[in-house]
């Protein structure tokens, strides 16, 4: 079993899905490049593969820091600013707090399964998509997507210093649609689903490709 603290902030200005690239660039700018948690670069060309522990979200509308882990300690670097204030697309933004929640979770594999939506999945990379293609039963494509999700789950653990010890049981229940998104001036396909899973998983955080930039975001779904 893992102790995970999650922190949400949010901020009471609206913000778009497509400047949530730019709202994670004026936050990286406000705290300077030299804090590798906040962009994972480590150089022009060069990047720290990990998983990310500070995400950029908009949840409602609203641009939202996820912090995870080591996260929750390096965001302080943020806020210690004597100016909150960030310019996005040109405009300047009056970053003033509008929810603020800290939760310590137990992560861990149950004996019971949990039920989540995740949104704009970037499960798959131009090769494996073509592999994807190539399956012609829809029960082969969901039987490869589960395979991605649940290692995708298990990048999440090493990113957080949790040993899985037991079986991850997952199951895809809804596949309600998928579309193209853009990530990095390239497109990829985002899948939006259902799945259950033995794993507790924290709201909002990231699973797949450019989860820091608000893909992949995960929801419970309660009864």
């Amino acid at each position: 079993m893992k102790k995970l603290r999650v922190l949400r902030v949010s901020f009471d200005v609206e913000l778009s899905n497509s400047e949530i690239p730019a709202f994670r660039s004026a936050i990286i700018e406000k705290v300077g490049k030299k804090n590798l948690l906040f962009h994972h670069h480590l150089t022009d060309t060069s990047y720290l593969y990990k998983y990310p522990l500070i995400q950029y979200k908009n949840i409602r509308k609203q641009p939202t820091l996820i912090c995870i882990g080591e996260g929750v300690d390096e965001i302080h670097k943020y806020f210690e600013k004597s100016e909150w204030d960030i310019e996005v697309n040109g405009r300047k933004l009056e970053m003033k707090i509008a929810r603020l929640d800290m939760n310590q979770f137990n992560i861990q594999v149950w004996d019971k399964l949990f039920r989540y939506s995740i949104v704009n999945w970037v499960a798959l990379n131009q090769e494996n998509y073509q592999k994807y293609l190539a399956l012609e039963k829809m029960t082969d494509k969901i039987a490869f997507l589960e395979r991605t999700l649940k290692g995708n789950i298990i990048s999440f653990a090493k990113g957080i210093g949790w040993d899985v010890d037991k079986q991850i049981d997952l199951n895809i229940t809804n596949m309600r649609d998928c579309r193209l998104v853009k990530v990095k001036d390239q497109r990829f396909m985002g899948f939006n689903l259902d799945f259950s899973a033995n794993v507790f998983l924290p709201d909002f955080i990231g699973l797949g490709k450019s989860v820091s930039k608000g893909f992949g975001t995960i929801k419970s779904i309660r009864d």
